[in-house]
């Protein structure tokens, strides 16, 4: 009896939940209907229209010129949207104009950059998808969410979720890396972390999913190229993070710079209109890229700006980012007949219901209270979520003669490189409300372990002149001035810790790079350095796969630390020490030529996949370079280890209606207690359209003290298989699989089941 209770009144709280909330929804359509029936065309337009910030509000009013015109148009009611306003103070002003002068009052959204963390910064995205930690993602959105919103702001040009292989793209540093699972799972932790459980509280704002879409696969790796890709790319590789941000209820979609198939994706029916609102159903709103609108004209397809206006519209852009084009043309389009009201109004739509569930029509200036942003922002609970996300996405790639973790005494320690005590680097790319030279340095975290004596020497400036705030850095190439002195330091002593990579703004937007060596002299410095000491420890700060084939042939010990914000040094001086065991695996494949580039893991197999025999040429491969990466993606190692065993099926098939358990035996054989990432991947060995090698379906977290053993079991079923087959379909198809279960995509127990009907 007492059981029929519980789930009775749990089947009562969940309809009472969903009444609820379908009680909601209705009563902001009918607000929203209200409201559009009071609005001009004019007005609507205004929706559609997002300006940057343009003056310091609480200085005196424009009063010519650019922002004299955008000052009218807030006071008209023609602006939806603004960005770069940051500050409860700045939020009001602006948001006083519109509310309190405009005809109608509509509040404004305002949009920031909050993409690893608001002036507290986590490790740049691509290091949070090292520690494939979901939780702990979450978190750290949750945090930045956090700081943005005491801060006036209500939505976030953020998570990019595009996949990409290419790590000469600069932006990798922005995403999940190269596998559709995996980022899918990490699209969903951040759009959960960013907007909550209730968009309308004062600590969240609204995602967005970017870029719509196939921008990751830019030709050569050049930011803003053209995209080229086959429907099998799209839908299976693609298309799922985007599928997994709607799941997740994400409210916002940025569509993408690059032409997809020839058509600009601004302008693009078929993603916007055929897919995302027709297929997918999604019920949230399209703003454009900064400027992307205007650029179709650049990109040979719209002839001036009102035909780009015309395109966008009739697409699905719902707002236009600073190209001024809806505000310009979209009035006389409509009167035209050339873009149907109808589409406007669909557009305005969207919008007003982001702005209800945002709650910004309950209180414009609920995002805007001083007290709040001087106690959040900054504050040690935010430190600490910053200090665990750091730790965790530390990835350790090769530790020889067990030079990890250092004793924490007796040892006299040389710390080389330009990046050793730098302060503003490890805050990487896209890091806009951080102050400059804010984070913990290596040298900083280091200091705080007393026992040992430490010897600091640069070496090489990485960078010449100014490390503020630049679009093109100077990279030293010339000056060696103290490569003799760092060798000297180096010599006689227990370890070399050599802090080595890129500088936070050679990765992320418009820094796409032709070479992934280490930049600048380091290469040089490492090789002087290691002639007269070979007991180095190499950490790694960069914003994407690096090509260290050298240092993994030379150098005992590697951590690839990224640039993991304000607390990094903290971070990677307790894993140095061995205060924290890393976890971290690598969410994209390091190569050991950047000629090997685009190179994951999930490709398909060829017609000549193999070495066919002696002397015989005619299989894919290089002649001058062998096929396999450097490291692999899953690829991670520990102060432990692990073993792998005991690999076992429930049966050895499935029908569609049914599960598949597979499990292995997972034990610490080491000395430390320490966390693993099961990964879980499985091949489709003949379907209707060629399948990879291998796919992510699955990863688990476990943790073991020495000597322990657990059984990982997952579940496989008729979903998990699926894929966008040649019926152009979402299915599974019966046939033969292999399973397997490892450590990374190469070290792996397997298996084979069949699928039946």
């Amino acid at each position: 009896m007492k059981k029929i209770l519980v789930i009775g009144f749990g089947l009562l709280a969940y309809c009472q939940s969903n009444y609820a909330q379908v009680n909601l929804d209705n009563r902001i359509e009918e607000k929203i209907d209200s409201l559009m029936a009071k609005m001009t065309l004019e007005e609507k337009v205004g929706q559609m229209n997002q300006y940057n910030g343009f003056w310091n509000v609480t200085g005196p009013i424009p009063e010519d010129g650019d922002a004299s015109n955008k000052y009218e148009h807030l006071k008209n009611g023609w602006v939806g949207s603004m960005l770069n306003v940051t500050g409860a103070d700045e939020v009001r002003k602006v948001q006083k104009i519109v509310v309190e002068e405009s005809r109608l009052g509509i509040p404004l959204i305002i949009g920031f950059d909050v993409i690893h963390g608001f002036k507290t910064q986590s490790p740049i995205p691509l290091a949070e998808s090292a520690s494939w930690d979901m939780e702990a993602i979450k978190s750290s959105a949750a945090m930045a969410a956090e700081e943005a919103a005491a801060s006036g702001i209500n939505w976030t040009f953020a998570p990019m979720v595009d996949i990409s292989r290419d790590p000469r793209w600069g932006r990798v540093m922005e995403g999940a890396g190269e596998d559709p699972y995996l980022g899918s799972q990490i699209a969903k932790a951040r759009i959960t972390g960013f907007q909550g459980e209730d968009l309308s509280a004062v600590n969240t704002i609204a995602a967005t999913a970017k870029h719509f879409a196939g921008y990751g696969f830019s030709e050569a790796g050049r930011d803003y190229n053209t995209v080229d890709v086959g429907t099998s790319t799209l839908y299976n590789i693609i298309f799922p993070p985007f599928m997994a941000a709607i799941e997740a209820d994400v409210k916002t979609f940025m569509n993408s710079f690059n032409v997809l198939n020839g058509i600009p994706a601004t302008g693009n029916v078929y993603l916007q209109r055929d897919i995302l609102k027709g297929e997918w159903n999604y019920q949230g709103f399209v703003v454009s890229d900064w400027g992307s609108m205007a650029e179709m004209i650049a990109h040979g397809y719209s002839k001036d700006g009102k035909a780009a206006a015309e395109s966008a519209a009739n697409a699905g852009s719902d707002m236009d980012m600073e190209s001024y084009l809806y505000v310009k043309h979209l009035k006389s389009l409509v009167d035209e007949g050339k873009v149907p009201v109808d589409k406007v109004d669909d557009a305005v739509r969207r919008i007003l219901r982001v702005k209800y569930e945002l709650g910004l029509f309950d209180d414009p200036y609920k995002y805007c209270n001083e007290e709040r942003e001087k106690t959040v922002i900054g504050s040690n609970k935010n430190m600490e979520i910053a200090l665990d996300m750091a730790e965790k996405s530390i990835v350790l790639l090769k530790n020889e003669n067990q030079l990890l973790p250092l004793k924490k005494e007796g040892m006299k320690i040389a710390v080389i490189g330009p990046l050793a005590d730098d302060k503003n680097s490890p805050l990487g790319g896209w890091r806009l409300a951080a102050e400059d030279n804010s984070a913990v340095s290596v040298m900083e975290g280091l200091k705080k372990y007393k026992g040992n004596i430490l010897y600091h020497e640069k070496g090489v400036e990485l960078v010449k002149g100014t490390e503020a705030f630049v679009f093109e850095l100077d990279i030293n190439t010339t000056d060696r001035t103290g490569i003799s002195e760092a060798v000297e330091v180096a010599k006689n002593k227990d370890v070399v810790i050599m802090v080595l990579g890129e500088h936070g703004f050679q990765s992320g937007e418009g820094r796409s790079r032709a070479s992934l060596d280490l930049p600048g002299l380091q290469q040089e410095l490492l090789e002087a350095v290691h002639a007269v000491n070979k007991n180095i420890v190499l950490v790694l700060m960069n914003g994407r796969p690096l090509t260290i084939n050298w240092a993994d042939e030379n150098i005992p010990t590697i951590v690839e630390a990224w640039q993991l914000g304000s607390k990094s040094g903290d971070a990677i001086a307790k894993v140095l020490y061995g205060d924290y065991n890393p976890s971290g695996k690598l969410p994209m494949t390091f190569p050991r030529n950047v000629g090997q580039v685009p190179l994951y893991y999930n490709y398909l197999s060829t017609g000549r996949p193999k070495y066919p025999g002696d002397d015989l040429v005619f299989w894919t491969h290089y002649t001058d370079e062998v096929n396999t990466p450097l490291y692999e993606f899953g690829y991670g190692l520990s102060y432990t280890e692990f073993k792998y065993d005991n690999l076992k099926l429930s049966a050895n098939s499935l029908n569609k209606t049914g599960e598949l358990n597979v499990s292995i035996d997972l034990t610490n054989s080491g000395k430390y207690e320490g966390k693993e990432v099961v990964q879980l991947y499985i091949q489709d060995l003949f379907a209707s359209r060629a399948r990879p090698v291998k796919e992510l379906k699955d990863f688990q977290m476990v943790s073991l003290n020495p000597g322990e053993t657990k059984e990982v079991s997952f579940t496989i079923d008729s979903k998990t298989l699926e894929f966008y087959s040649a019926n152009n379909t979402w299915e599974s198809e019966v046939g033969d699989f292999k399973v397997f279960i490892g450590g990374s995509s190469n070290t792996i127990l397997e298996s084979k089941f069949t699928l039946k009907d």
